[in-house]
């Protein structure tokens, strides 16, 4: 199907034969989400061993209690997990609890409102602080900053990382941007990993930037991978103290994907002036961490084997469904004009890209035949794709048939829309 080559009596006879299978679809009355990545009740189950692990005992290594409070920064066996998922020494690691996407919205608070280096540096001095947003991307990323009340300036995304000549460029112009959000293996949605150059080039923005400026290295997917020799992202702190630009990187991950997702561990990594800053900060609104929650995680991944060897399983859940989705796509839409999408290695999402202005009827049709979608403008900052193209793809949480069964509805759903715009 080529619809810029089509005639009118051919997109009304598409039109007409694409509107009886879609009602087709209606009637099967079904009931299918593809809207989060969450990892499925089966990778779930694999971490279910927590429960019950530490059998009394609740002391760490070094003989602390992890009942009690204080520990502000984790316990070291903790640190020195994180540290090794992000390729940092464990002295620049905190531990904290469940959510990474609780640290970044702390971090970018604190920075905001106090400044991570002394109160000279808190972006809200400024006139109006903005943050570059590779797009698509992450929309949770884009509500922390419109809490907090910081402009979003998009960037395009590459088969690189982002478009680095744009962000140099605008950094160079804009004094008002502080930040940069980045999703640097397995891109959210797109599953891009970034080049060695790409890495390279954010270590150095800090020399041509605001002198706060700080990037947020959102590492969710560090460790998801799901084929064997899988890609590999260069190190950014490694980078950065090459360039000498060690404060300029805030790096995060967290276990929420890899044991039970809602009571994980999350890891911010830093250079020890920020650790210094946003632990001053984060002093005065908590405690410590739930240690024996951390502890529970080291039991039951005490090293990287261990930790390689779970994300296996992991992957072998997953590909299957992955499978589906990108079989799907190819069968549907290689060598038609409807729609690219990504194929990746890795992550929780596959990124489709539609016909321009045909994003949110896709996903209006999808949702009216039984099949939750992403709202489409999700990965673009205020909900606005300009294109109206993108659509993010979360296929962990159904079973591979359901995922099937959504993507035979996702077909339909992309050619009826696309035909009926190019009608109208």
């Amino acid at each position: 199907m080529q619809l810029d080559n089509a005639t009118p009596e051919q997109l009304q006879q598409w039109e007409a034969e694409l509107s009886q299978q879609y009602a087709q679809l209606q009637a099967q009355s079904l009931n299918l989400d593809l809207t989060r990545g969450k990892p499925s009740a089966e990778q779930l189950s694999l971490s279910d061993d927590l429960d019950g692990i530490l059998q009394g005992n609740y002391l760490a290594a070094d003989g602390t209690d992890t009942r009690n409070y204080g520990g502000l920064e984790g316990i070291a066996e903790a640190r020195q997990l994180g540290a090794n998922i992000l390729g940092v020494d464990a002295a620049n690691v905190l531990a904290g609890g469940n959510s990474s996407l609780t640290m970044m919205f702390q971090a970018v608070q604190f920075a905001y409102e106090y400044g991570l280096t002394g109160a000279e540096s808190a972006w809200g001095k400024l006139e109006n602080a903005k943050f570059l947003c590779p797009v698509p991307g992450y929309d949770r990323h884009f509500s922390v900053c419109e809490q907090v009340g910081i402009e979003l300036v998009t960037v395009p995304m590459l088969a690189t990382g982002p478009d680095m000549d744009k962000v140099e460029a605008m950094l160079k112009a804009d004094q008002q941007i502080v930040g940069m959000w980045c999703v640097p293996k397995y891109s959210n949605p797109t599953g891009v990993v970034y080049s060695d150059e790409t890495v390279e080039r954010i270590a150095l923005l800090a020399k041509i930037a605001n002198p706060n400026f700080r990037v947020f290295w959102d590492n969710a997917y560090c460790v998801h991978d799901l084929i064997d020799n899988p890609p590999q992202l260069a190190n950014i702190a490694e980078a950065c103290a090459r360039a000498g630009t060690e404060d300029s990187v805030l790096q995060f991950a967290s276990t929420s994907k890899i044991t039970h997702a809602g009571s994980g561990v999350a890891f911010m990594a830093a250079s020890a002036a920020n650790l210094a800053g946003f632990k001053k900060a984060l002093g005065n609104c908590t405690i410590g961490p739930d240690k024996v929650n951390q502890l529970r995680h080291m039991r039951l991944l005490p090293d990287m084997a261990a930790l390689q060897a779970h994300m296996q399983k992991h992957a072998d859940i997953i590909k299957p469904r992955f499978s589906s989705v990108l079989e799907n796509l190819s069968r549907a839409f290689d060598g038609t004009d409807l729609g690219s999408w990504e194929k990746p290695v890795g992550g929780y999402f596959i990124s489709f890209d539609t016909r321009p202005g045909c994003a949110r009827a896709v996903v209006k049709l999808a949702a009216e035949a039984g099949v939750k979608l992403t709202p489409a403008g999700a990965t673009f900052p205020y909900g606005q794709d300009p294109a109206d193209r993108n659509i993010r793809i979360a296929p962990t949480v159904p079973t591979v048939g359901d995922v099937d069964k959504a993507m035979k509805v996702f077909e339909v759903c992309v050619k009826l829309a696309s035909v009926r715009a190019q009608l109208a």
